[in-house]
């Protein structure tokens, strides 16, 4: 099995089948300097340490109308603040040469979900050398997903992580088969269960997409009791007033306690 780690000393993060669980959390979306710092010590302050997640750019809204952040210049400047602070930072990419102007700037590049069959920028990403959490498609098989860390691999680059958010089922909706962790475990890289994403309802709202965070809770802790590497929730104090994918966020006073639900199971698990 491939460990991953990234941070240093008393920030470090590990990503393994059989260490314990990892956090990746923050915003959908960069709102403002101050909001990402703040959330970002919050987090800390609540949860020890952690991988903070926050998007420059959210090229895939429901809407052209919709807040997509502070774009690509402004948006890295802003996370390499979080970095100075001593917290990892994870951001997503969406074109191939964005890969080479981000990577200096965090620690994670993420592939998202859409985009998980995108070989170039794939490639790309593999080519910084930072660590590549590939989020897997709604339309993609748990084992056929093993074909896209193939083509990071093909870099030289194993920093993979695997991260699972749902499967299409009908229209606006998802559904979370557990069979997918164990299944995508196979590959050997460490596997991530996306809690918050999981639970939204994709463009349920017409201009933008809803859901259902009543279940975080419930599918987090199904999906740690599986087995895995780490658990990515987007989280903010007041979901309501997000201004991308507030909807399916988890609370932010409600991070700590499912947390503390989290480690507890995956202490019985990886006894």
């Amino acid at each position: 099995m491939i460990t991953v780690s990234v941070g240093q000393g008393d920030a470090s993060v590990i990503f393994s089948q059989t260490s314990p669980l990892a956090l990746i959390a923050g915003p959908c979306v960069i709102e403002s300097e101050e909001h990402v710092l703040w959330i970002a010590r919050e987090i800390r302050k609540q949860v020890g340490a952690f991988v903070f997640k926050a998007s420059f750019d959210k090229a895939n809204r429901s809407s052209v109308r919709s807040y997509r952040g502070p774009g690509l210049a402004e948006g890295v400047r802003i996370l390499g603040e979080v970095r100075k602070l001593g917290i990892p930072v994870l951001t997503d990419i969406h074109e191939a040469w964005q890969a080479e102007k981000v990577a200096p700037h965090v620690d994670i590049l993420q592939i998202p979900a859409f985009l998980c069959r995108q070989t170039d920028l794939l490639v790309e990403a593999g080519k910084t050398g930072r660590v590549v959490n590939i989020k897997k498609g709604q339309f993609v098989s748990p084992k056929d997903f093993a074909n896209a860390a193939e083509k990071v691999e093909t870099t030289g680059n194993h920093r993979i992580l695997l991260t699972e958010r749902g499967s299409s089922f009908g229209y606006n909706n998802l559904v979370v088969d557990m069979r997918s962790l164990a299944i995508m475990a196979e590959t050997g890289y460490p596997v991530i269960f996306d809690a918050t994403h999981s639970v939204q309802l994709p463009g349920s709202a017409g201009t933008a997409s809803g859901g259902q965070p009543q279940f975080i809770g419930p599918l987090s802790r199904a999906a740690t009791a599986v087995g895995i590497a780490g658990v990515f929730i987007e989280t903010h104090e007041q979901p309501e007033l997000a201004l991308s994918d507030g909807a399916n966020a988890l609370r932010l006073s409600l991070l700590p306690g499912l947390i503390e639900d989290l480690r507890a199971i995956d202490a019985v698990i990886k006894h």
